[in-house]
């Protein structure tokens, strides 16, 4: 078999665009993103949607399809317009504009940053689960833990709570509950 030279194939990522209009405006839509920018849109996904260990499907959808139209258009937001992104993925969705979106994009790329993220979700909600996360996340809670804990004890003066070391006295035979000064 006769090799050939990558060099030699001369390629470039493609860079193909199809164009829409939308009330009078010309949005061109990406048919193809580049790699590192897929990874950021799952992950930024995920970060913002995550409710403690869990993922929220509706921030799920909100967020996914924002940054579709922050990535996949020439659609450019001021930082006070993405300041409440809830608001901006309301004004979108109702206007038809991310529906037209959808509708322009490569529907295989489509397809595989949903199938993608998907995955994500599910590999990290199994993965949450395992032993191996469990203890994982034991060992890393443990040292505040231990801190917050230490600062209870320094902090912890006996006295300001009279009543609850009567009861104790008085529940150990009239014994004192406190340490000798």
């Amino acid at each position: 078999m006769a090799k050939v030279s990558y060099a030699n194939l001369k390629l470039k990522t493609k860079e193909e665009i199809k164009e829409f209009d939308f009330n009078g405006s010309k949005i061109e839509v990406l048919q193809y993103l580049p790699l590192q920018d897929k990874i950021d849109l799952i992950d930024i996904t995920c970060q913002k949607a995550r409710e403690d260990r869990l993922y929220s499907p509706i921030k799920i959808d909100a967020y996914f399809h924002l940054h579709l139209v922050y990535l996949y258009t020439n659609l450019t937001f001021t930082e006070k317009q993405r300041e409440d992104e809830y608001k901006l993925y309301d004004c979108l969705m109702s206007n038809g504009l991310i529906d037209s979106v959808l509708m322009n994009m490569n529907k295989k790329e489509y397809e595989s940053l949903l199938d993608l993220l998907n995955q994500k979700i599910e590999d990290e909600l199994k993965y949450n689960t395992t032993a191996a996360a469990i203890l994982n996340q034991l060992i890393t809670d443990l040292p505040k833990n231990a801190e917050a804990a230490k600062k209870i004890m320094d902090e912890f003066d006996p006295k300001k709570y009279q009543a609850v070391v009567d009861f104790a006295t008085a529940a150990n035979g009239g014994r004192s509950i406190l340490p000798e000064a």
